[in-house]
């Protein structure tokens, strides 16, 4: 079942009554909803109150809690450290002992598969590039010629042109891409906690101040998927702000139908799939990393 993504953007006080989150405005109750139904709680109003009652129900059930900053970005995850699996600790064991090789083999299948939604982006954005396909093919264990980084230049001037330059600093468009990449970070780290996994054990971000690296690891081929819809935004509107608008279709990205496998399924439920894949593939070197499909 998909879950829901709830976005408090307005003062508030959020509260437990009766096993049900509620969300109050002015002393009133205006919403209410089961937290078991919940998957993302994006809190965005620097006069949000929340209770600890409210934060320990929601770890209990997996739901990622997001905190953003004054300029409405995700700044923090609050995800649950050991509620989302009975085996946390045999789990962490193994993934702690898995093998450098096998890292590298789990890199460099990420890389390919950024690689592939990059060229899929740019087939939607009906722009192309041979390129791509050819660092493609080069990609080795381990990437040590930083191949994602070569794709990377020759994706963002095809897509974007010779005079944009991602800035994870910067306003406009990249102030959205930096929220909609927030949100993707979120629904793989929620993912992988599900399975026993802790998400700051990565196999290839290995930033000793970074508490998600292994979320960062595998949401990599997530991105095009939100360049793609902000590239669509950007050329079909005047507006480069973070508005309700905006977050309500990045939002929707979650919801949507993707291919994985032989099964169609929303975005959120396929990301569960992979991180069970990502799980396995730590311990077992024949599993292949299947991210989904939009075309």
């Amino acid at each position: 079942m998909i879950k829901r993504i709830v976005d408090v953007s307005e003062r508030a006080y959020l509260h437990i009554k009766n096993g049900q989150l509620c969300v109050d405005k002015e002393h009133v109750t205006v919403s209410k909803m089961a937290v078991e139904d919940l998957g993302v709680l994006i809190l965005q109003h620097p006069a949000i109150t929340i209770t600890q009652s409210t934060i320990i129900k929601c770890q209990q059930n997996n739901v990622a809690i997001l905190f953003c900053d004054e300029r409405h970005l995700p700044i923090s995850i609050t995800l649950p450290l050991w509620f989302g699996h009975s085996l946390h600790t045999k789990v962490l064991r193994q993934q702690i002992s898995s093998t450098a090789p096998r890292q590298k083999r789990l890199w460099q299948q990420i890389v390919k598969a950024k690689i592939a939604a990059q060229i899929c982006t740019l087939e939607i954005a009906e722009r192309k590039s041979t390129r791509l396909g050819r660092l493609f093919d080069k990609v080795r264990s381990g990437d040590p010629e930083n191949i994602e980084a070569q794709a990377a230049l020759i994706y963002w001037r095809t897509l974007m042109g010779n005079r944009f330059r991602r800035d994870s600093t910067a306003d406009g468009v990249n102030s959205i891409l930096n929220y909609g990449y927030s949100i993707m970070r979120a629904m793989t780290a929620r993912a992988l906690v599900g399975t026993g996994l802790h998400p700051a054990i990565g196999f290839h971000h290995k930033n000793q101040y970074n508490g998600l690296c292994l979320a960062d690891d595998v949401m990599e081929p997530f991105r095009p998927w939100i360049d793609s819809l902000v590239h669509e935004m950007d050329i079909s509107s005047d507006s480069k702000k973070i508005t309700r608008e905006v977050k309500q279709k990045i939002l929707g990205l979650l919801s949507e139908q993707v291919q994985y496998g032989s099964e169609k399924m929303p975005l959120m439920v396929s990301a569960h799939y992979l991180a069970a894949q990502v799980k396995q593939a730590l311990s077992d070197s024949s599993i292949t990393l299947s991210y989904p499909k939009r075309c």
